[in-house]
């Protein structure tokens, strides 16, 4: 069965395994894959991203890149962007390190590149260095120590490659940036979100102002966000911890666990329940 957070491109908040400094995973997605819901977010981690087959848009801040096959995309920690990927097959490795650990690494000399957001196109040769490298990665278990070491392999790999130019977007810069305390103050506590008018002041707005700010910059309301926050966090711990349903339903803040339930399966389709007994069957299969 399915996993459908897979289904939605790189936009769950993010929860790395207890001690390990980095995920990595391979996503593929058939032609029977619909277009992307735009979802702009960011993360305490910084992200790569090995494209394959993709078409479609990546937008990061004030600029957009076109996504073309075989193109790389690198955010580091807290860079607020989006992908919006076009109906059809694509495929993708995502690999997101620990905050800590990629801005050691963005210290190194060489290095230096992985300071600020980039995308480009890596040619034939260093494009299957780098999927080598990923592969690689990918069959080790994330607490091994050479993990680190050959994400910095991959890293050094990726900052080689050339840049794609970039458009430049209309919308203010410094948008999301006004919202930001509202939303951090929801990733340190999404049990305890706090309301509206409360998110508004934190923003030092008005109530009505930041309604309409935020639904302009994210795309939803404060509400749909909180939601939608809380519902990612909510389908990695299901596959990533031993977490109860109703342990996670309390520790995100929803009412009850049947609340959470319902939630869940209205927009993931299947319940808390089925969705981690899918996720362990999908971790139980033997990579081919």
């Amino acid at each position: 069965m399915a996993l459908p957070h897979l289904d939605r491109p790189i936009c769950e908040p993010v929860e790395l395994p207890p001690g390990a400094p980095l995920r990595i995973e391979r996503v593929r997605q058939d032609a029977r894959a619909a277009a992307s819901e735009p979802f702009v977010h960011f993360h305490d981690v910084h992200e790569l991203v090995l494209f394959g087959r993709v078409a479609g848009h990546f937008d990061v801040e004030d600029r957009r890149y076109a996504l073309v096959p075989g193109c790389i995309a690198f955010i580091p920690s807290m860079h607020q962007h989006d992908f919006a990927l076009d109906a059809g097959p694509r495929d993708w490795v995502l690999l997101q390190i620990e905050a800590a650990a990629g801005e050691s690494l963005a210290r190194l000399a060489g290095l230096e590149r992985l300071r600020e957001p980039f995308c480009a196109r890596p040619g034939r040769t260093l494009g299957r260095r780098l999927q080598q490298l990923a592969g690689w990665l990918i069959e080790l278990d994330a607490r091994d120590p050479l993990v680190l070491p050959l994400a910095e392999l991959l890293l050094r790999a990726a900052a080689l490659a050339p840049p794609v130019a970039a458009e430049k977007l209309a919308a203010d810069a410094r948008g999301l940036q006004r919202l930001r305390p509202a939303i951090d103050r929801l990733r340190r506590r999404p049990a305890d979100a706090p309301g509206a008018e409360q998110a508004a002041a934190l923003c030092a707005m008005s109530a009505a102002y930041f309604s309409r700010r935020f639904k302009q910059q994210v795309g939803m309301s404060w509400s749909d966000y909180v939601r939608t926050h809380r519902l990612h966090l909510a389908s990695r711990r299901l596959l990533e911890t031993t977490q109860s349903i109703a342990t996670i339903a309390a520790d995100l803040g929803f009412a009850t666990p049947s609340h959470f339930g319902e939630l869940f399966l209205h927009r993931h389709g299947m319940t808390p329940g089925a969705y981690r007994r899918a996720g362990r069957k999908r971790t139980a299969t033997p990579r081919g």
